[in-house]
């Protein structure tokens, strides 16, 4: 494995949450590992924790074993923790631009994106997407993105997100699901180095379905589709009962699992490895990773907030681009 000379950026997120607490002290558990730069106003940042601001990503490399290196953007207003302040909303919307301008351009491997408060950027500066990922994708203008929780216990994608359940069988259509196997083995194979990825494939209903006693997509089209998508070269198993997927021996056999909605997919890797899950969005031209949490107002700038998933979201977004 080579790994890249160039940094990883991470993006301030939200500065009334934890994400530049976490992320300046992800740099003291990471500086000497990985070269990173972190993007956004040097007064949000924890005092007990040296930085040094730069004018380009390349100077990170030598500034990074002393301080936290800082690509400066200056924002309307100081942070208060745990009380967002619209007047920085649009700041918070610009910080992502220039990430992904950055790693577009190669200056920086990778983007890493500390969490964002959806309804202070909404409030503050009118935002129009749901999250930072439908962002990302209309500043990568793609259509198609995936979401991967990972860990090194466990990679598991959710075919349907942020849905109703009522809604999962309407939005699980054979061509959506189609579409998340292919950008979850492509990531695999270009992101991960993984040349034939094995994935498992989780059913909808009980037992997955169980012959069609507990519910009818299975053999209605999910077996016929994962046959189909064999044939044209996929090392694909299932559809699966979720309830026997998720043990050691059974993650043994393969690289990643899709498992069919939100809560099918992440209550596994939060009980397997909660402070180490990592979001990586699959299908954008460039490297994302973000840590698993929120902007937790109610700690903010209390000093108490874990670096764990920040820091395994930078670790990784290295190690990606190495592959």
């Amino acid at each position: 494995m080579i790994l890249p000379a160039r940094p990883v950026v991470i993006s301030c997120g939200e500065p009334a949450g934890i994400g530049p607490e976490v992320a300046a002290r992800a740099w003291a558990v990471l500086a000497g590992e990985v070269p990173m730069v972190w993007l956004g106003d040097p007064r949000h940042l924890p005092s007990d924790i040296p930085h040094r601001v730069i004018e380009h990503c390349d100077q990170a490399l030598d500034v990074g074993a002393d301080a936290l290196p800082v690509l400066a953007h200056p924002f309307p207003a100081p942070a208060t923790p745990g009380k967002a302040d619209p007047a920085n909303a649009q700041g918070v919307i610009d910080v992502i631009a220039q990430g992904v301008d950055l790693v577009r351009a190669g200056l920086a491997c990778a983007l890493t994106t500390a969490p964002i408060h959806k309804k202070a950027l909404k409030d503050g500066a009118n935002f129009a997407y749901p999250g930072h990922t439908e962002y990302l994708a209309a500043l990568a203008g793609v259509d198609d993105v995936v979401m991967m929780l990972a860990s090194d216990q466990l990679r598991v994608v959710p075919a349907t997100i942020h849905i109703a359940l009522d809604q999962v069988p309407h939005v699980l259509t054979p061509s959506h699901l189609r579409r998340v196997i292919e950008i979850t083995a492509a990531g695999l194979k270009n992101q991960f180095g993984i040349a034939q990825p094995k994935i498992a494939i989780a059913g909808l209903n009980p037992h997955a379905g169980e012959g069609g006693t507990m519910g009818r997509q299975e053999i209605d089209w999910m077996a016929d589709l994962i046959t189909t998508m064999q044939g044209e070269g996929f090392d694909l198993m299932g559809p699966l009962p979720a309830d026997t997927m998720f043990h050691a021996a059974a993650r043994a056999r393969y690289d990643a699992a899709i498992a069919m909605y939100h809560d099918q997919a992440l209550i596994p890797i939060k009980t397997l490895d909660f402070d180490r899950g990592v979001n990586v969005t699959l299908g954008l031209p460039f490297i994302r990773t973000s840590p698993d949490h929120g902007t937790a107002f109610d700690i903010a700038g209390k000093g108490i907030a874990n670096p764990t998933s920040m820091v395994e979201a930078i670790r990784l977004a290295y190690k990606m681009a190495a592959s």
